[in-house]
């Protein structure tokens, strides 16, 4: 009787997660349109040297993992995995890419992190709200919350999320958080910008950081395109980009829309739970049941 009891439970319990799963988010995230006065970085692609001091500064700010090969090897901007640039991931919230452009006699590089979209993508696609846009400009993270969905992961036109992996259990998603906790909140510029020994990023509001980006533009005629990544892609973003040459040679999409990127796919994104997210419900109720028949048998092998 106990044990029918406990399955009809189980059902009952699995059920309501499924449906729950399968609501439409009608959260106040879905409307959020984001923060005039938040911070941002200016980044001047013409000046990176690809020293990865960047990349080595992030992974001590945030506790990561050492890398399997040295900062000071430049060789791993140019490797390849499946025919694609490396990207960040659970233990690199950011890489430094190189790009060898025809016509140019000097390799070009390029820092990839999460850009902090003014009204991203990842917040408002993700129906358990783990997503948050703070005042400051950051977009951060809550794994208690999180099921490993990975819908966020569609929805970021920058194809920035990374899944951890490593632990089926412990879904948790992994991105840069602007050093949100150590550094944004008290005002500080990112442990990245800092580390930086040519200046190739500047720390300020964003709203700043666009007037300087333009009058540079404009009072150095030649020396950068008329164009300022980030600014409105995607609905803009807290990270802004200047360049040399044409934005698509350093790997950005060219082809994003002005707009917030959700309001070109929201259709689609609204079917993706239904897809992508019962899984974890049910995931939770095979292993749930799996351990319980464990127990049961530890149980019985013990009162022998």
């Amino acid at each position: 009787m106990q044990n029918i009891q406990r399955r009809t439970l189980l059902k009952t319990g699995l059920a309501g997660a499924i449906s729950g799963l399968l609501m439409p988010n009608h959260s106040k995230a879905a409307t959020f349109d984001g923060y005039t006065e938040s911070m941002g970085v200016l980044v001047d692609l013409s000046r990176c040297v690809g020293c990865r001091s960047c990349e080595a500064a992030c992974n001590k700010e945030q506790g990561l993992p050492a890398p399997d090969k040295p900062f000071d090897d430049m060789s791993v901007m140019k490797e390849l995995h499946h025919g694609q640039k490396r990207r960040p991931d659970e233990s690199h919230y950011t890489v430094v890419n190189q790009y060898d452009v025809k016509g140019i006699d000097h390799p070009l590089f390029r820092k990839i992190q999460c850009n902090h979209c003014n009204e991203p993508a990842c917040l408002t696609s993700c129906f358990v709200n783990a997503y948050t846009k703070t005042p400051e400009g950051a977009v951060i993270y809550n794994p208690d919350v999180c099921v490993g969905c990975r819908t966020c992961m569609v929805a970021c036109p920058f194809n920035i999320p990374a899944f951890k992996y490593s632990s089926a259990f412990s879904p948790r998603i992994m991105k840069c958080i602007f050093c949100y906790d150590t550094r944004l909140k008290a005002g500080k510029p990112p442990a990245c910008v800092e580390a930086c020994p040519n200046e190739v990023m500047i720390f300020g509001k964003r709203a700043d950081l666009i007037k300087l980006g333009w009058e540079r533009i404009k009072t150095n005629p030649g020396k950068y395109v008329n164009h300022l990544y980030g600014e409105k892609e995607a609905g803009g973003t807290a990270w802004m980009y200047l360049s040399g040459v044409p934005f698509e040679e350093y790997g950005f999409n060219t082809h994003l829309p002005k707009e917030p990127i959700l309001n070109y796919v929201k259709d689609f994104l609204a079917a993706v739970p239904m897809v992508l997210t019962i899984w974890p419900a049910l995931f939770t109720g095979f292993h749930l049941l799996a351990t319980r028949k464990d127990k049961a048998k530890e149980e019985k092998n013990g009162g022998e």
